[in-house]
């Protein structure tokens, strides 16, 4: 099912609105994997997530997320919910988001103040916990025959870009960045599961179904 959902301004990364919030998902578990979306959120507004559509495994749950228009639409739900659906969730959410006025949204300086929102957000995500209505199962066999690369990636994966990126920031501008050729070897990169992005986008691409 739909857990969480963020939704946050790309140019900052300031998480605006979350949807209402129901007693059984206020846990450490639920605690930590918003965490997570809000730093895939810092992720994405400074440069270091690239694709406008992506799905993000953690542990037995894919964070999908959607970019457009200076807005970031995530949403975290269990590894068996259908990811077209999961992206027809974000679509609405997008939908309903630019029909508000930018200057609002602009205006906004702390995290989740955009309370407007969070209705909107809850009243969508009811039509999505259920995947046999009618509906959703409509969606579901839509468009069977065109289908949308979707990139995947593991959260270990972009948690060790990072870290790579800080290391290297750290190092002092004149210190000699020569490669040993065991670090750079093929089979310690695969080990580390810190190849290069773009590999990663080419070996981890899933074609799934989606609506025009």
């Amino acid at each position: 099912m739909v857990k969480i959902t963020i939704v946050g301004r790309v140019i900052d990364g300031l998480p605006l609105a979350q949807g209402p919030r129901y007693v059984n998902e206020e846990n450490d578990n639920f605690l930590c994997y918003k965490q997570q979306g809000e730093f895939i959120l810092k992720e994405i507004s400074r440069g270091a997530l690239i694709p406008s559509m992506m799905t993000i495994r953690i542990d037995h749950h894919s964070l999908n997320y959607l970019i457009g228009n200076g807005a970031c639409f995530m949403t975290l739900c269990d590894s068996s919910y259908p990811r077209k659906l999961a992206f027809h969730y974000l679509q609405d959410l997008q939908k309903e988001f630019e029909r508000l006025d930018n200057s609002l949204v602009e205006k906004i300086t702390r995290p989740y103040s955009f309370v407007k929102f969070d209705g909107v957000i809850g009243s969508i995500r009811k039509q999505y916990i259920d995947t046999r209505t009618q509906a959703n199962l409509s969606k579901l066999n839509a468009n069977r025959k065109k289908d949308l690369e979707i990139i995947t990636e593991h959260i270990s994966e972009i948690l060790q870009r990072k870290r790579n990126s800080e290391i290297s920031e750290r190092l002092p501008a004149t210190t000699p960045r020569t490669a040993s050729p065991v670090w750079g070897s093929p089979l310690l990169e695969l080990l580390l599961g810190t190849k290069p992005s773009y590999v990663h986008h080419i070996t981890n691409i899933t074609e799934v179904e989606f609506p025009t």
